[in-house]
């Protein structure tokens, strides 16, 4: 292997290593974003903040490094596919960031009426499976693992229904009052929150297939480019 390729890989992997450590920083935000609704706690809001800032400095940083990379290097097969498979997935991470953020904050507005039993309960099971998503992915990516990867489909749809289950106990209050409204309101976009979440992680079952196989999702392996089709005028 000559100097260059050495100090191509060498700093790929470097690139990899960042890509994880986001991912472990989206998984913290998860947490944290959470424990602060659910024990309203406003400082701790503030925390989620300014620690979302640091999450995009870093996604920031990775893109620079690796259109760099991409530049000056022009790799080809895997070493291509996982630069563009990078270039992806650190933007599902920083919105997995953002979104936490917007969790916690929805502790301002329910403040200072403490949630319900129930609602509680279906926040603390959307946040475990939130985490679970987001642990998946970023360990489909970081091993390439396509078992993982086809594993966070399903994982999704269990999502999807605690949302649902949400929906619904949010709904079943039969008081119309504005501000009960406008509580039912923020606690449903809470849990579209955390379904987007989800579907952030999801993505990445799309990403690492492609990285791997180099096949795109929906995509016959092998499948020759149709031929240009002519037409009537020429």
């Amino acid at each position: 292997m000559t100097e260059i390729r050495k100090q191509f890989h060498e700093e790929l992997d470097e690139i990899r290593s960042e890509v994880i450590r986001l991912g472990a920083l989206a998984g913290e935000a998860v947490q944290r974003g959470t424990n602060a609704l659910l024990d309203a706690d406003l400082a701790e809001v503030e925390r989620v903040v300014d620690a979302d800032a640091d999450m995009d400095a870093l996604t920031y940083s990775i893109e620079q490094r690796t259109c760099m990379l991409l530049a000056q290097q022009q790799p080809m097969a895997i070493d291509l596919r996982m630069l563009v498979t990078i270039l992806r997935v650190i933007h599902e991470l920083e919105r997995i960031g953002d979104l936490m953020v917007k969790v916690a904050k929805g502790s301002r507005r329910l403040y200072p009426e403490p949630l319900t039993p129930r609602i509680r309960g279906l926040v603390d099971r959307m946040r475990d499976q939130a985490a679970a998503q987001v642990r998946t992915a970023v360990d489909a990516f970081a091993d390439r693992d396509l078992a993982k990867a086809a594993a966070l489909i399903d994982m999704d749809d269990v999502m999807d229904d605690l949302q649902t289950e949400l929906f619904q106990v949010i709904f079943s209050e039969r008081n119309v009052e504005d501000a009960v409204l406008q509580r039912a309101v923020q606690l449903a976009l809470i849990g579209r929150y955390f379904e987007r979440i989800g579907d952030h992680a999801a993505n990445f079952a799309d990403r690492v297939l492609f990285m791997v196989t180099g096949n795109f999702p929906h995509q016959p392996p092998h499948q020759p480019p149709h031929p240009p089709t002519q037409s009537a005028a020429d």
